[in-house]
């Protein structure tokens, strides 16, 4: 079969596509998180919150990006999806009916130093419902997150 130059440019754009939007690593997750805690550290809420929730910023890579969650569950920053910042997600479910917040902020109280939690969640690459494993980490009276898409 002869190559075409058009063949090429469409192989190229096909494995362009596929190397953009690969899927996190669990040790990605947890970096970014750790990351993510060192940033608010050296700079505040106020300035790490506004990081965490940049689109554009350094906390988000393909499909992972940081939320932070107080213990209380209110969404603080929010790395996919800015409409969640400033609300009460307590009772949030995913499409099984596992309360993910609820739970979330029951693991950060009992596992300060970090935890992971399993739930089904919108990808923002995919724009899919797909099973997510979230690492998570107490920081202060919040937890400090990152998940990848299984």
């Amino acid at each position: 079969m002869k190559s075409t130059p058009l063949m090429a440019a469409a192989l190229c754009a096909a494995l362009f596509s596929q190397a953009s939007h690969a899927a996190a690593t669990k040790d990605e997750a947890m970096a970014m998180v750790k990351s993510g805690i060192a940033f608010l550290k050296a700079n505040g809420n106020d300035k790490g919150y506004a990081e965490i929730s940049n689109k554009e910023g350094k906390f988000r890579k393909d499909d992972l990006y940081l939320v932070v969650y107080g213990l209380d569950g209110k969404c603080l920053a929010h790395g996919s999806n800015a409409k969640q910042i400033g609300k009460d997600l307590i009772d949030l479910t995913d499409i099984d009916g596992k309360y993910f917040v609820k739970e979330r902020v029951a693991l950060a109280k009992a596992n300060p130093g970090g935890f992971w939690q399993d739930y089904k969640f919108t990808n923002p690459v995919s724009k899919k419902v797909e099973p997510k494993s979230m690492y998570c980490e107490k920081f202060g009276e919040t937890a400090v997150c990152g998940g990848v898409y299984k």
